[in-house]
Order: C-alpha cells, then sequence, then structure tokens
C-alpha cells in the first residue's frame, strides 16, 4: 500500500496545477462576455458565436482536419509497416540505417526537422502548401506509429500466425484475419497519436507551409502575437474537447478491445 506523505500530495498539487491551471483558466475565459481577456465581464457564449461566423478561423481549422486527417492514415500505414520489419526480419542489409531513420524524428528537434524538409522542397522546386504539410507531418508521426506498433508486435504470440498458415491461409490473408485483428487497438493508438501531433504542429507546418496554406496553430500564433482575443480562447477550448474526447474513446476501445481479447486466449486455451 502506497502511504502519501504531506510533501507528496502538496508536490503532486503544485504539479497538477502547473499543468492544468492554464488550461481551466483558458476555458473559463472563453465563456468571459468582456473583450477583454483578463477582466471577467460575467457568463456569455457570444464568442463561440463570432467564431462561428469567422470564414479565415474556420478554413484555417478545415485545412488543419484535413492534413491532421490525411497525415495520420498515411503515417499510421508506413509507420505499421515498418514497425513489422523491425521485429519480423531482423537480419538485412541496411537495418541499422532504416532504424536509425525511423527513429530519428524522436529525438531531432523540430526546428531542424522544419529546416531540413524546407530545404528539401525548395531543392527540389516542390510549391508549398497543402501537400508538403502533409508530407512533413508524416514524416514527423510517423515514428510515434512505428514504436507504438512495434511494442505490441514484440509481445505477439506468433504460434497463432503459424497456425493459420498450416490451415493453409497465405501470409497476406494472415496478415489482415489474424496479424492485423489482434494489433489492431496499437494501430488505432498510434492513429490517434499522430492525429493529435498534426493538430498541434506548430513549428514544422511554418516551414512546410507557403501561400494560402496556414493551418490553425499558425493562425492562432500570429494573432497572439498582437494580442489574446476571446475568440482565440473559444478555438481553443474547442480543440482541447475534441482531443480529450477523443484520447478518452482511443482509451475506451482499446481497452475494450484488449479485455476481448484475453477472453478469446482464456477461452481457446480452456477448449
Amino acid at each position: 500500500m502506497i502511504r502519501w506523505s504531506r510533501f507528496n500530495i502538496v508536490s503532486v498539487t503544485l504539479g497538477l496545477a502547473f499543468l492544468y491551471l492554464p488550461i481551466l483558466l483558458l476555458v473559463i475565459y472563453s465563456f468571459n462576455s468582456s473583450r477583454l481577456v483578463t477582466v471577467w465581464g460575467g457568463f456569455s457564449t457570444q464568442w463561440y458565436v463570432h467564431l462561428f461566423s469567422n470564414d479565415t478561423m474556420l478554413n484555417a481549422a478545415w485545412l488543419t482536419v484535413r492534413i491532421a486527417l490525411l497525415s495520420a492514415t498515411i503515417a499510421t500505414v508506413l509507420g505499421t509497416f515498418a514497425a513489422i520489419t523491425l521485429v519480423r526480419y531482423t537480419r538485412f542489409r541496411g537495418r541499422i540505417l532504416f532504424s536509425g531513420m525511423i527513429y530519428a524524428p524522436l529525438v531531432m528537434p523540430d526546428v531542424i526537422t522544419g529546416l531540413s524538409l524546407l530545404l528539401l522542397f525548395v531543392t527540389s522546386g516542390v510549391d508549398r502548401g497543402f501537400w508538403t504539410i502533409v508530407m512533413a507531418h508524416t514524416t514527423l508521426t510517423m515514428c510515434f506509429v512505428a514504436v507504438v506498433v512495434q511494442s505490441r508486435l514484440l509481445t505477439f504470440d506468433r504460434s497463432i500466425e503459424e497456425a493459420a498458415m498450416d490451415l493453409g491461409a497465405p501470409p497476406v490473408r494472415t496478415f489482415f484475419e489474424v496479424t492485423l485483428p489482434i494489433i489492431a487497438p496499437a494501430v488505432f493508438s498510434g492513429w490517434v497519436l499522430a492525429l493529435t501531433l498534426s493538430l498541434d504542429d506548430l513549428v514544422i507546418a511554418t516551414f512546410a507551409s507557403g501561400a494560402g496554406a496556414k493551418t490553425l496553430p499558425m493562425l492562432i500564433y500570429s494573432q497572439v502575437k498582437l494580442g489574446v482575443t476571446p475568440e482565440i480562447n473559444a478555438i481553443c477550448t474547442i480543440l482541447i474537447g475534441v482531443v480529450a474526447v477523443g484520447v478518452i474513446c482511443a482509451s475506451i476501445v482499446t481497452k475494450r478491445r484488449e479485455v476481448q481479447r484475453q477472453r478469446d486466449e482464456q477461452a481457446a486455451a480452456a477448449a
């Protein structure tokens, strides 16, 4: 049994307050009727109404969502195949270089990654815009998906695959009907993580974007430099709510699938 001392309680309380109190204040002041974000003028939802009539903000939000969905999906596919390659094929020429390239974005500063991609796009003569941001976010998030899926594959019971192939299933069918359903919670978790990272990214998107392609974090940052407005509090509150609901749903789905998998394994062992 863990004994909580007064020092531990105070430390945890201060740590949680430091992390979540600014977010709580932002949410509260998004319902402020006053235009001054530091002065409480009463409860009001007028800034949410103004937000949904702000075409610039809505276009930036829709662009951010499209980039996040597309880049997260591509990163999930590539990251899953990369994880399978690293776990199942332990010996091939260039494996060290391949694993190093997969994990490099995890430890490389965003500024260096963004600058490298910018130089690549400029040298290649590619017009920066929607697709360059998608490629940049795919490069950033693919490594996170690979790490999540790889951790699940390391504990994977390969005898299930061997049993399927012994019964006549080819490798491709075995993967889609046996392997993929079992590792689906990890794949889905990697997709949610990639989606969240793409929605939150500012630095790399700034380097990879061009004229007419401004994501929501870029727009918020450019407006914050001129002063925080209640509309920014409102859009940030909506983003916090969407991400929180997504994480909670992903956790529930992952937990339920894991429990169901354990029940199926226990039933198979009993039979």
